[in-house]
């Protein structure tokens, strides 16, 4: 703790003037007086480490991921085995509708499927494929 050394920086319009350093005097001791040459030679410890940039962007790859997989992978899983269990389907399955209706299939068009609704009265009804919630004869 004898010594203190005091550092100084130049303003960038002025040329720069070698750093003195001077350790503080005691009695008894001698005082010496040193020139650097290297303005940045005696902070040299003062630089921070630039660490690695893949390990800087490392979380923003991570959340991307997350975010990829509960984003988008999900629903289109969801909508892969929808569309799996429509083409599927068969005359004599029992389907539940998006809207709740619950019936027999009777026929099967392109895009366009009768249902067998009630059965004392025969009544029919014609759906789209699309509305199409659940196969209840195959869960």
């Amino acid at each position: 703790m004898n010594n203190v050394w005091i550092l100084a920086q130049v303003d960038s319009n002025q040329t720069p003037q070698p750093v003195l350093s001077e350790p503080m005097q005691s009695e008894g001791e001698t005082t010496t007086t040193t020139v650097a040459s290297d303005p940045n030679s005696l902070v040299q410890g003062s630089k921070k480490p630039v660490g690695n940039p893949l390990m800087q962007f490392l979380p923003f790859i991570l959340i991307f991921i997350v975010m990829y997989f509960l984003l988008f992978r999900g629903p289109r899983k969801k909508q892969q085995q929808h569309k799996q269990m429509v083409q599927s389907l068969a005359k004599g399955d029992k389907i539940q509708t998006i809207g709740g209706i619950i019936g027999n299939i009777v026929d099967i068009k392109d895009n366009e499927i009768t249902l067998k609704v009630d059965e004392s009265n025969n009544t029919k009804i014609k759906i789209l494929r699309s509305a199409i919630g659940k196969n209840l004869s195959k869960d």
